[in-house]
């Protein structure tokens, strides 16, 4: 039953079956035992070294799935400081402010309120995933056995954080904002997820900042799919920005660690345009530094990193890979298709209330409005993320390797083509049998002739 909740980044899976209560106490068990072990390694020997932070969504399996999982971190020996019902980049910035071994938010993000899970972090907020420790836990929880165990009675405590939170996030907020000198009015959609508890906490009484809410009370369900990567999702908050004539809107997933922008005219924007703004916007103000992209970004990012005297650093689909990339390169900002978004001064994590501010900054500083500034970056089209259904992963790329092998080629996560007037990466799923294409073009000419020579491959997308 444990290798069906454990995922590649996370543990996530419908509750109460194949998820429960007895596999999240396996999961706290595990945990434990690896955080309080990498804590030792470091030398770290101080009471915090034992101490792990537990969040959870406001999901209805998320208060006994916590106190499951609390209780197999106890019997481990470690303290539990339980922060309560916070969104995830929360939990990043209780370990770090708090100096802990680790922690655990129990969550399973963008899925369907049915789905419930765990996302595990350790010292400093590093990700535990694939190759980075969660291999680990999951040993260890398969061999986990509550009636075996001597319980080591580990120590909790609850800690009420948000007056903290917010006093650490708002200071990335442009002043002129806060004092109300530049008022900005802004539709924000959280779905009925942690986006409504957050938002009024952090950004409630900003005297520049008029907040519209949508889908802000918590039900334990969702209003709609919390998935921003899903078009239709976002029709809600495009025409709420479209009737109240609003600055911007933004939409955050069940975790709210992801924030997608809607502009001034209530259209979406693809987050590698919105990172291309930000990129910019930051190597106007000082020339230099480090900037992290997934592959599947436009070709944009890469152009305006590099015209503007940065360093561009393209990364592997996945936060595991993105954080890894943020502080090996000591890189300023990170951005992924996805709508995570990455933030040295919050840790090296993903945070949708930071994208939240630097999108509030971004706006409040420019001289045009949203729309016009994002026109600046829209130099090639794309046919954003199409998933393919194939019964053999490796023989469907051996067929395109075989087609496109005189074009140049890079394979950091799947292999990538540029056939010179369109370019695309095609990468296997880690959970599904997909395959995984974004094709970009110069015009959309290119760009369907490059999708077309594809599909003659693959087949039919599918979703």
């Amino acid at each position: 039953m444990i290798g069906k909740v454990f995922k590649a980044y996370d543990v996530r899976a419908v509750y109460p079956k194949p998820l429960n209560e007895k596999i999240a106490w396996q999961v706290g068990h595990a945990s434990a035992a690896y955080l309080l072990q990498e804590a030792g390694a470091s030398g770290r020997l101080d009471p915090m070294a034992r101490s792990i932070v537990v969040g959870r969504d406001m999901r209805k399996s998320s208060p006994d799935l916590r106190d499951a999982l609390v209780q197999g971190i106890r019997d481990a020996g470690a303290r539990v400081i339980d922060v309560g019902m916070v969104d995830t980049a929360f939990v990043y910035f209780a370990i770090n402010h708090l100096d802990a071994a680790g922690g655990v938010q129990v969550t399973a993000s963008h899925n369907p309120a049915k789905y419930n899970g765990f996302k595990i972090s350790g010292l400093n907020a590093r990700p535990v995933g694939t190759g980075s420790g969660l291999d680990e836990v999951k040993r260890l929880a398969a061999i986990a056995d509550r009636q075996r165990v001597k319980p080591e009675g580990g120590g909790l405590e609850s800690r009420d954080l948000w007056a903290a939170y917010r006093a650490f996030l708002l200071k990335s907020l442009d002043p002129k904002i806060v004092s109300g000198e530049r008022r900005l009015r802004v539709v924000v959609d959280a779905a009925s997820g942690m986006g409504g508890v957050m938002v009024p906490k952090v950004f409630g009484e900003i005297a520049g900042l008029e907040i519209i809410p949508l889908g802000f009370k918590t039900t334990g369900d969702f209003t709609h799919e919390p998935n921003p990567l899903i078009d239709s999702n976002l029709d809600l908050a495009r025409a709420t920005v479209r009737e109240h004539q609003a600055d911007f809107g933004v939409y955050f997933d069940g975790d709210a660690d992801r924030c997608m922008m809607i502009d001034d005219t209530g259209r979406s924007i693809g987050c590698d345009l919105l990172f291309a703004w930000m990129v910019d916007t930051a190597l106007r103000a000082k020339r230099g530094g480090a900037f992290v992209y997934d592959l599947r970004s436009s070709r944009v990012v890469r152009e305006v990193i590099k015209a503007r005297g940065g360093t561009p650093v393209e990364s592997r689909v996945g936060h595991v890979f993105m954080k890894s990339a943020l502080r090996d390169h000591q890189a300023l900002l990170g951005g992924e298709l996805s709508g995570h978004f990455y933030f040295r001064d919050h840790f090296g994590t993903d945070s949708g209330p930071r994208t939240l501010i630097e999108i509030c900054n971004l706006v409040a500083s420019a001289t045009k409005k949203p729309s016009e500034c994002l026109a600046a970056f829209e130099r090639y089209v794309s046919t954003g993320e199409v998933n393919f259904k194939v019964e053999d992963v490796d023989e469907a790329l051996a067929a395109i390797d075989a087609i496109f092998s005189d074009s140049e080629t890079t394979r950091l996560d799947g292999v990538s083509y540029d056939l010179g007037e369109a370019w695309f990466n095609v990468r296997s799923s880690n959970t599904e049998p997909l395959l995984r294409l974004n094709v970009e073009g110069v015009d959309a000419a290119a760009r369907d002739a490059a999708f077309d020579r594809i599909k003659e491959i693959l087949g039919k997308p599918v979703g």
